[in-house]
């Protein structure tokens, strides 16, 4: 649409676009917002004083947190950030937890739904509890209005709170307005006249609390209050304990909000004993929390107080959002923009993007590069957007990706989309909403990790509780971009719809089902089972499943045949018609773990058979394997994740006496799976049924590991020999200093997987890799017995076809410095550039070279069912292999220790002369 203007009738017409209208707009309002930007920092810093610009160094401590976070489409209870805290106790230590809560119930609060919308819900931790009065006569009588006020319930006794230590702090909370008086001598004051009258009382809101952190807590003076939280409709509540803990005391188990975010562990840097250094930290409307650490914290820190921000609790997380306020709040930001000066886009990744998104993200990083957190970190924040009435839950890497993440979506009859530093604790959270709520399911539709600073993703998503006209909330997913990401719209699955065990099967599906099952061939069974998927309904499969449950819980011949297919089930991706995949690999895990509970108890000598099973309560009663006796089914719910009391310790002294064959189910996160049974053990297989935790089958020498779906953080670890399926994605630093062994992952690698791996580890990752794919590679000649990779770059939808990236692998840093060993890639299209290579080379592949990988893709295809006709064929057409693959091999070293040759007249040209000297004599 065009638009003609003219000045005067003597002047001709200028023509101006729509979107120049727009554009003139917005330059309009980023003049208004840069002019109240100033003013705001000159006012800041005149306030803050020269003075206090003195550097205040602290001890560094050592990171590593658990972050999680969740934002519903319907409000849920606090309860429910139980179990994904709890079992992130291994990443914490009890010094410090914290929960926040955005978009909660009125009633909850005692206020109406305008006073929580309108109203700061000042809340004031009182770590002195006399000094109320003398708080509430400096920093609130004389400013605020107060609609509603008084002290927050809790426990009676603090340590009535199993694990709770120290006794939290009490907290008075008031719902509060800036006195119009007030605000209009604090406009003049500072200069801030026209500033809409809003954004002048959040202004003052936030230097308001900065004033009483100063007197009443500053990190090197004596502790007595601190400001929890000032937003809107957002609560933040922390303790010296364990982040559950803060659910418990305060009893909000029943409080609902609909974005729930939680931290273990305490602060990096701070006074980490008390409260006030635990996350999460505030901005005006958000709360942050973050597993990592800044290495320019000090940088950072100068950086804000030179725009008046100063910290006071000397962690990296309060700069973290202070910087998120600084660009969001004064300098008025695009989302876009902050997360591009907080994680910037570099290498190929910024030349991969729009050439206007170039120019833009060179100016920010330009102006900001020298305050953008450098380290590793991950950034968890829940936010409030009054203007829109949104509730948001946005989760944001680093571009180097050291920390760990996953998100995850559902969307049923409710939505919930989720972060956290491990998928266990996803699925801790969908388990406890689940149980509750049949509107949730206990596993997602979709889980990934981000890759930070990104041209695909931006490494950065955002879930946002978004009201509709009805008055209900939908969750809606989008990238840093504003990319939305969904999953397919299926029909819904409820827990409670389908009471199988009161139906009885149709005569012929039954019929049917007995005659697959007579043949004891699990494939069979799998494809029979497959077949009545696709049109069958939920309630048709429930019955099909419970059947063959039955029969294994009461027939031992068919047991282990009805394992083995119902494992597939869970493995393999098939045709569901409009059913979830979700909803059937819940329906197959509850099966098998009913199955695997029902076998003959480890204390028993009797009913003698090839399974025997062994829990928390009866590992005292461990004992070398009778007669046919094979395998050990360990039911994992109640072991800790690490220590003497998990279930790994239990499989190791297991190995010891005479067990080879393992199944470990329920999985909660527990680690070292495979870990600690020492060398050459050739014949072990070790099955993994739920939600695994980090560092399986790390130093394994010669046994088999099968992980039915995907896997964490620092899996393979040093592996010498055997061999490693994943049925899924696999974390970060996959295979880290692997000596040997073959490995097949269906689906994606994060971050630096087979850094510094040497001898002949032999790996086929399916899908792709984040960034620094086999980092220091030192495997040898790969023709010579030496290792590989091959990534295929594919990706599987919920019914299992097969698609195929644009670009096999997007990142950078492939075969980074490797000095031996290759990568073998899918890339017909030949997308791979030399840019992406650091020491590495493309070479041809030769026969012998397919002769080498046949083999382990023809194994892949066994695990997976992905056929190798089908890696050839491209576009519709089977090509050659030396038309569909590349090869990634390494340099000799010298040749990445010389210098680029270069054109003396272009030295002249800048005044230095080839051997480095000025040639101007300065």
């Amino acid at each position: 649409m065009t638009i003609y203007v003219a000045a005067d009738m003597s002047q001709p017409e200028v023509t101006i676009t729509r979107w120049q209208e727009t554009f003139m707009k917005r330059e309009k309002r980023a003049n208004i917002v840069t002019q109240f930007a100033e003013r705001i920092i000159q006012s800041r810093r005149r306030e803050l004083g020269i003075s206090d610009f003195t550097p205040h160094l602290e001890k560094e401590e050592e990171g590593g947190c658990g972050v999680t976070g969740f934002a519903s489409s319907i409000k849920v209870a606090g309860k429910h950030i139980f179990e994904p805290s709890r079992q992130m106790h291994n990443r914490g230590n009890g010094k410090g937890g914290g929960i926040a809560a955005v978009g909660m119930n009125p009633e909850m609060l005692g206020v109406s739904q305008d006073v929580l919308d309108t109203h700061y819900m000042l809340q004031i931790a009182l770590l002195d509890d006399t000094c109320l009065s003398e708080v509430k006569d400096a920093y609130v009588d004389s400013f605020f209005k107060v609609a509603h006020q008084g002290f927050l319930a809790h426990v009676h006794d603090y340590r009535d709170v199993e694990g709770l230590e120290a006794k939290p702090p009490e907290v008075w909370r008031a719902f509060v307005r800036v006195k119009p008086s007030v605000l209009k001598q604090f406009a003049l004051e500072n200069g801030l006249q026209g500033m809409p009258e809003r954004a002048c009382e959040d202004e003052f809101v936030c230097r308001n609390s900065a004033r009483l952190n100063k007197k009443f807590y500053h990190s090197l003076g004596e502790k007595r209050a601190f400001v929890m939280s000032h937003g809107r409709d957002l609560l933040i509540l922390k303790i010296v304990g364990y982040a559950e803990n803060v659910v418990r005391y305060y009893q909000l188990e029943e409080f609902k909000a609909h974005v729930w975010i939680a931290h273990q562990r305490y602060p990096t840097r701070g006074r980490v004993w008390h409260p006030g250094g635990a996350h999460p930290f505030m901005g005006m409307n958000e709360a942050l929390v973050h597993n990592g650490d800044f290495a320019n914290y000090h940088a950072t820190r100068s950086y804000l107080m030179q725009r008046g921000y100063e910290p006071l609790f000397m962690t990296d997380t309060e700069v973290a959002i202070m910087l998120f306020d600084l660009w969001n709040r004064v300098y008025g930001y695009p989302l876009e923009a902050i997360l591009e000066a907080l994680a910037p886009t570099g290498e190929l990744d910024f030349d991969l993007l729009p050439l206007a998104k170039q120019r833009l993200y060179d100016r920010i990083q330009s102006t900001h590069i020298h305050a953008s957190p450098d380290g590793p970190w991950f950034f968890i924040i829940a936010r409030h957007l009054p203007e829109t009435r949104t509730h948001q839950l946005l989760g944001i890497t680093d571009t180097a990706m050291l920390r760990p993440q996953v998100f995850s979506l559902y969307d049923g009859e409710a939505q919930i989309g989720l972060i956290c530093s491990e998928k266990q604790a996803i699925d801790a959270t969908l388990r406890s909403l689940a149980r509750e709520d049949s509107r949730f399911s206990p596993i997602a539709d979709k889980y990934w990790n981000a890759r930070g600073g990104s041209s695909s993703d931006g490494g950065a998503f955002m879930f946002n509780v978004v009201p509709e006209a009805n008055g209900v909330r939908r969750i809606e997913c989008l990238n840093k971009f504003g990319e939305e990401v969904r999953v397919a719209k299926r029909e819904p699955y409820r827990l409670t719809d389908a009471d199988a065990s009161a139906r009885s099967l149709h005569s012929a599906t039954l019929t049917e089902t007995c005659q697959a099952e007579e043949m004891g061939d699990p494939y069979g069974l799998f494809d029979f089972v497959k077949g009545v998927a696709k049109d069958a309904d939920y309630a048709l499969i429930e019955q099909v499943l419970e059947y063959l449950t039955v029969r294994a819980c009461t027939d031992t011949p068919r047991r282990t045949t009805i394992i083995e297919a119902l494992t597939l089930i869970l493995d393999r991706k098939f045709p569901l018609g409009e059913k979830k995949r979700s909803a059937l690999v819940w329906m197959a895990t509850q099966r098998l773990y009913r199955i695997f509970r029902s076998m003959p108890k480890i204390a028993s000598i009797a009913d003698v058979g090839y399974y025997r099973c062994i829990d928390f309560e009866t590992r005292g009663l461990l004992r070398p394997p009778i007669a046919v006796e094979r395998c050990l089914v360990i039911d994992a719910s109640d072991f800790e994740p690490e220590g003497e009391d998990c279930d790994a310790v239990l499989m190791a002294e297991a190995y010891r006496l005479g067990w080879r064959k393992f199944i470990v189910f329920d999985l909660r996160g527990q680690r070292f799976e495979g870990c600690a049974l020492g060398p050459l053990t050739s014949g072990v297989r070790i099955d993994l049924y739920g939600s695994s935790g980090d560092y399986v089958a790390s130093g394994i020498d010669g046994m088999e590991m099968y992980i039915h779906g995907n896997a964490q953080d620092q899996i393979g670890q040093i592996m010498k020999a055997g061999m490693l399926v994943i049925h899924g994605d696999v974390g970060q630093c996959f295979m880290y200093g692997a000596k040997g062994g073959k490995c097949f992952v269906l689906g994606n690698a994060a971050g630096r997987p087979l850094i510094n791996a040497a001898g002949r580890p032999r790996v086929v990752i399916n899908g792709t890799a984040l960034d620094f794919l086999a980092e220091s590679f030192m495997a040898g000649d790969p023709l010579n017995d030496g290792g590989f990779c091959i990534v295929n770059g594919l990706t599987m939808d919920e019914d299992g076809r097969i698609s195929f990236l644009e670009r096999p692998y997007t990142g950078s840093n492939l075969f980074s410095l490797a000095s031996g060993g290759c990568i073998y890639i899918r890339d017909p299209k030949k997308t791979l550039v030399e840019d992406q290579l650091n020491g590495g080379e493309f070479q041809d592949l030769a026969p012998e070279d397919w002769e080498l990988i046949l083999p382990y893709l023809e194994e892949n295809e066994k695990h997976f069912g992905v056929p190798v006709r089908e890696l050839l064929t491209v576009d519709g057409v089977e090509h050659s292999p030396q038309e569909v693959y590349r090869k990634v091999g390494s340099v000799p070293l010298s040749v990445l220790t010389q210098m680029p040759e270069t054109d003396d007249s272009v030295w002249a040209a800048s005044g230095i002369d080839a051997s480095g000297a000025s040639g101007s004599g300065a």
